[in-house]
Parts: C-alpha cells; sequence; structure tokens
C-alpha cells in the first residue's frame, strides 16, 4: 500500500488524516484529502467523550493548546433532567461510584444501607457528579488511593474550530489537501474503488480509500452499495434544531440534556458561547414548533438563524468494504445523547491502525474491523435506547412510544437482571461500563428488588462506617477543587472575546 485518499474533510476526515499523518506517513504512505469548500459540513459534535484526551495525547498534542484553539471547556458528565419523571434530573458521570470492597460492586452495599435507612442519596458517593453540580473541576489525582483519582474528563468543543487545528497539525506533517468535487469514481475488475475524478477533470488514485463524506456516504452507500441498517424503531429521533448564543455566565463542566414532549434539548457550554439544540421526532413535533420551542428556551442572546438537520439512526452493514473504509456520518449515526459520534470516528481510527493492512491484502482483518465496529455501534445503541424506554413518562404520544416499544433481546436481558438482583452486565470491550448503567437505571428510577448476597459478608454497622466514611471523602474532595472557570482561565489564559461562530460550527452543539 502506497497511497491514502480521505475523501472529506470535517471532524472525521481530518482527525483521521491527523492519526494517519502520524502513523502512516513515516511508513512511506501518502495521504491526501479531498474536500470542497463548497460542500458545507455538519460542524457540530462539541460534547466529547474522556476518550478524545487519549487521541489528542497519541498524537502528541499539548492539551493546552488544543485547549485554546477550539475554545473549549472541561467536561465531567452529563445532566439529564425529566427523563425518569417531569422534574427529575441526575448526572450520568466520568467517574466512579464509591469503590468496591473486596470484589463487592459497591452499588449492592448501598442498597443494603438502603434497605435499612442507612444511606445517603447514591450522588454523595460519586464526586464527580458532586463537584460537577458545585461546578468545581481539577485533574484527576495520579494516586489511585485518592478521592481525587475516581473520575475522568472530556471536553466540550468547537468542531469547527478542532478540524481547522488538525487540518493544520496533518498538513505540516505531510498531508496533501486537494480542493474538489466528486464526479465520477472510477472501480477497477474487483469491484474496488481505483480513482475519483473531481468535476475540474483531476483524477486521483490511491490504494485505498476513506468515505468520511457525512450522511451521503459517496463511497461506502452510493458506490458499494453496502446495506444501511435502519434502528429508528427504537431511537425515533430524526431531526434536530440548533443555534449557538451568547452566553456571560460561568460554564458548568457538563453537559445538559433537558427531556421535551417529544424529545429532548441540549445547552453546551464553551468558553465563548453556549451551544443550544433541540433533537425531535417529525411524527411529533413539527419544525416550525421545534425552532420556536428552542428558541424560546435560550439562555442568552443569539445572532444567528436556527439551522435543521435530518438523521436515521442506524448504520452500515459493514464500515470496512473491499479497500474502502467509512468513518464518521458515513459510517452510521446514532443521535447525539451521550456524545458518542466523535467516539465513533476515534475508536474506528484505531482500530483500522490496529488492524493495517501492511501487505495490501486484508480479509482477515477487515472481517475482524467490521465485527469490533458493529459491537460498539450496537453496544452504544442499547445504552442509547435505555434512556428512552426507562421512563415512567406517559404525558404525551412520544413518551407512551418509548416507554411501551419492543426493545433488543440484549438489552431487556440487561434491565431484567438488574431490576431483579441489581446485577449490572460487563463486558471487557466497549464504550459504556457499569457506572455508566448504574447512572440511568438509578436515575431513571429502576431500583432492583434486592441486592448480592455478597454484601452480607459484612455487618450493616461495618457498611455504615464505610458509606460514611466515603462520603466524607467527597465532601472533602469537592470542596478543595477549584472552579470550573478558575482552572481554564489558568490553563487557556484569559478569557476569549466572543467571536462569531465559524461556518463549522452554525449547527451549536449537536455531538455527532
Amino acid at each position: 500500500m502506497k497511497k491514502i485518499i480521505i475523501l472529506g474533510g470535517g471532524t472525521a476526515g481530518w482527525m483521521c488524516a491527523a492519526a494517519m499523518a502520524r502513523f502512516l506517513i513515516p511508513r512511506g504512505i501518502a495521504i491526501t484529502l479531498i474536500e470542497s469548500d463548497q460542500i458545507g459540513t455538519v460542524g457540530v459534535g462539541e460534547a466529547t467523550l474522556p476518550h478524545l484526551r487519549f487521541f489528542n495525547q497519541t498524537l502528541g498534542i499539548d492539551e493546552n493548546a488544543f485547549m485554546r484553539a477550539t475554545l473549549a471547556t472541561y467536561k465531567m458528565g452529563i445532566e439529564f433532567q425529566h427523563w425518569g419523571r417531569i422534574g427529575d434530573a441526575y448526572i450520568h458521570p466520568f467517574g466512579e461510584y464509591g469503590r468496591e470492597l473486596d470484589g463487592i460492586p459497591f452499588h449492592h452495599l448501598w442498597l443494603k444501607a438502603r434497605q435499612s435507612g442507612r444511606a445517603a442519596p447514591l450522588d454523595d458517593y460519586a464526586l464527580p457528579v458532586k463537584a460537577a453540580a458545585a461546578g468545581k473541576f481539577d485533574f484527576p489525582h495520579p494516586n489511585p488511593r485518592s478521592i481525587l483519582s475516581t473520575f475522568s474528563y472530556a471536553f466540550h468543543l468547537d468542531a469547527g474550530l478542532y478540524a481547522r487545528f488538525l487540518r493544520d497539525f496533518a498538513e505540516q506533517l505531510g498531508v496533501e489537501r486537494v480542493e474538489g468535487r466528486v464526479d465520477t469514481i472510477g472501480r477497477d475488475e474487483r469491484g474496488h474503488i481505483s480513482a475519483l475524478k473531481l468535476q475540474d477533470g483531476n483524477s486521483l488514485g490511491a490504494d485505498f480509500f476513506v468515505d468520511c463524506s457525512g450522511f451521503r456516504a459517496l463511497l461506502l452507500g452510493g458506490t458499494l452499495q453496502t446495506p444501511f441498517l435502519d434502528w429508528s424503531r427504537w431511537l425515533p429521533c430524526d431531526s434536530a434544531v440548533a443555534v449557538p448564543c451568547e452566553s456571560n455566565r460561568p460554564p458548568p463542566p457538563y453537559t445538559r440534556a433537558i427531556a421535551h414532549s417529544a424529545g429532548w434539548q441540549w445547552q453546551i457550554p464553551l468558553q465563548h458561547r453556549t451551544g443550544n439544540g433541540l433533537v425531535y421526532a417529525r411524527d411529533h413535533l413539527s419544525d416550525d414548533q421545534a425552532c420556536q420551542r428552542l428558541m424560546n428556551s435560550l439562555p442568552g442572546p443569539t445572532s444567528t438563524e436556527p439551522r435543521i438537520l435530518r438523521f436515521k439512526a442506524g448504520r452500515r452493514k459493514n464500515s470496512w468494504v473491499g479497500n474502502c473504509l467509512a468513518i464518521g456520518l458515513s459510517s452510521g449515526f446514532l443521535e447525539p445523547l451521550e456524545s458518542t459520534g466523535i467516539y465513533l470516528i476515534q475508536i474506528a481510527i484505531t482500530k483500522f491502525l490496529a488492524l493495517w493492512p501492511q501487505g495490501g491484502s486484508y480479509p482477515a482483518g477487515r472481517r475482524e474491523f467490521n465485527r469490533q465496529m458493529s459491537l460498539e455501534y450496537e453496544r452504544i445503541r442499547d445504552f442509547l435506547i435505555l434512556h428512552y424506554h426507562a421512563t415512567e413518562r406517559e404525558d404525551s404520544a412520544f413518551w407512551r412510544y418509548c416507554r411501551y416499544m419492543a426493545i433488543p433481546d440484549d438489552l431487556r436481558l440487561k434491565m431484567a437482571l438488574y431490576r431483579e438482583q441489581g446485577y449490572i452486565v460487563g463486558y471487557g470491550h466497549g464504550l459504556f461500563l457499569q457506572p455508566s448503567w448504574l447512572a440511568v437505571y438509578h436515575g431513571q428510577r429502576i431500583l432492583p428488588k434486592t441486592y448480592s448476597p455478597q454484601a452480607d459478608l459484612l455487618a450493616l454497622d461495618e457498611i455504615d462506617r464505610l458509606l460514611s466514611g466515603y462520603r466524607r471523602l467527597v465532601q472533602k474532595g469537592v470542596a478543595a477543587m477549584p472552579d470550573h472557570a478558575s482552572v481554564i482561565a489558568r490553563q487557556c489564559g484569559m478569557r476569549p472575546l466572543p467571536v462569531p461562530p465559524t461556518a463549522m460550527s452554525l449547527y451549536g452543539g449537536i455531538a455527532l
């Protein structure tokens, strides 16, 4: 393999180009990215997960430089309002609830104490929950015995600025950017893609092609006709309207996801503005109604008009077909609820580089890549469905549908095991681990009938002492943490003046 062409820029294209520049150009692989300024990118994805930190670190990117360039803030979790019932609120944190003891999961100790009326609310044992709610932030402590090591963090960022930042990084390492729009796509006798002919007549050939063309999926979907698996029966929201607004308040270190009668609304704080958007199902809310509802709920003034996005939840049956790999929206989309879009870009890049077909023949690597990505998509899908299905709301047709819809078998089993005995199904690979499932189960009023008999190995008084001591540690840890805004000022310098949204960030904060 001597040359790779990436079709499409934006976050997906330039993340891919940056990683390939870092690891493949030194091996003699030429990387070319084709994009057109005439084609708008979705340009959103401002709420991220902690994995992005490690992607940047792997590329050798300085975090403070990244923060300044993307006008980012820190993120310790997501606050969900009105999901279980109207008036409910909880935070899904990037971190732990207590700590297991001798192999006994913490929540079983808490459940035993709660049954006897000797437990505080579950959130009192999660430092990232209490810190986020208090507007506090600090970096995790390297000592695993410290209470300040029990959390992680991600970022809120301007995705357009992140793509621009990565473009500069990639081009400095040797990636060639070609301006143009694809006219025709050439294929060889095997059916593999051989060349992309642009509208200006230029034809570019390569050994391997990466489709980052967004929802259009020009290569994987249009040319190779890879089937799309439609999951909209479980994730019925199909539209979003988004707009940024000014903000003069200190940015909270978490994303807000506020449920409404036909979907939910996000608020994502950056250094210079707040990203806002309303996700909805058109069967239950019109575009005009969605725009009006969003504009009436903005936390500050806006100078732009709201923009509408269309999408369908699902994925391509395979992300890697022949000599073509789809990354980002061209591979699939699972709606922005848990900020998984940039993660799915990152994990696809990471897995591809791990299975990189050095010799040019790659059937085994291709099969393994598709198997692993299928698991990633399905596990994220089920976790997102949980948010909608685990509700007691019946105040609208949308929520009645979500509450009573048939769900995938694996998710139904997971929910039954937790309801019956507090058992959280774990797996070695995948995005959302036990604390995440616990946060949503508990936050949306799913409580087990009993606790594990392991918890009876400890006397109630001993459990009470353990819980009380851990709760005090959380309180002391939060009290010692600085304000979120002061950490941003320290790491990034003075807060920048508000700037107009870039062409690629007009859509606000939807996490694609």
